[in-house]
């Protein structure tokens, strides 16, 4: 990398905290398997391990090796933002499992609370139930759908695939400021993303908006709400769509508890 490009990643970074893409100035190791999407169902390698190499992210690795980030990481003891250290060894298993006990599909074991106990068929305890979101952060901005479509993927909490909403369209579509404010990235630097923006709406709230076919503004534009910004497309994704987030001081929030309902 240039010097240039070196700055230029680092002043992204310190933008858009990405928890499933760790931030690196050096190059990312391929490891030849020629998987470049997210893995959909982990396939885990029982006895197998890997030692991390300066350059590596726990993404790509994870990618590499036929496995989810967030198996991964959980398999591992990582927590976001994922931070992972050279010569550090990652399991490519979960703890504790051997061969004969992994499930061929890959799929996760069952949930303690849909397990057996003993001859009477009585199922365990369920687990206490999740404590109540927290209340959304006022952001003082009045913001409005990015694109027209069908909502086809929602955010989830601590899950990195799910830090935004998408939404389905047809390719070429408008893709429209979600509020006033000032473009602070445009390109395709950020793997998973695509062609990608970030606007900045003060300093701290940012909406970014993935997966397009092209970019219609560049890097210090100032753009008002509602102004198009880009054309829906598919790149870095399966479909035609427009991947949504909304983050507050770099950390991903609920965009639906802050678009109007529709």
């Amino acid at each position: 990398m240039t010097p240039n490009s070196i700055f230029r990643q680092a002043v992204l970074c310190a933008l858009f905290a990405i928890g499933a893409v760790a931030c690196s100035s050096t190059v990312v190791r391929e490891s030849g398997s020629g998987r470049s999407g997210p893995v959909a169902v982990s396939k885990p390698r029982p006895g197998a391990t890997v030692v991390v190499r300066r350059g590596d992210n726990l993404y790509r690795i994870a990618t590499d090796n036929g496995i989810t980030l967030h198996d991964l990481a959980a398999w591992n003891g990582i927590s976001p933002p994922y931070t992972i250290h050279p010569g550090q060894r990652l399991r490519l298993y979960p703890s504790g499992t051997g061969s004969a006990s992994v499930a061929a599909s890959g799929q996760s074991t069952r949930r303690p609370e849909q397990a057996s106990s003993g001859s009477g068929g009585r199922t365990a305890a369920a687990a206490p139930p999740a404590a109540p979101a927290a209340a959304p952060v006022d952001s003082g901005l009045s913001w409005r759908w990015p694109a027209d479509g069908e909502l086809v993927s929602r955010f989830a909490n601590g899950d990195p695939t799910r830090q935004g909403v998408d939404i389905a369209g047809r390719s070429g579509a408008p893709v429209r400021a979600a509020g006033d404010g000032v473009v602070v990235y445009s390109g395709a630097g950020l793997v998973g993303y695509g062609e990608l923006i970030i606007i900045k709406h003060n300093d701290q709230w940012l909406s970014a908006y993935g997966h397009n076919r092209n970019r219609l503004v560049a890097e210090g534009a100032v753009v008002k709400s509602g102004q198009q910004i880009a054309e829906m497309g598919r790149s870095g994704a399966a479909r035609d769509m427009l991947h949504f987030e909304i983050r507050y001081n770099g950390k991903p929030v609920d965009p639906l508890q802050y678009l109007p309902r529709r």
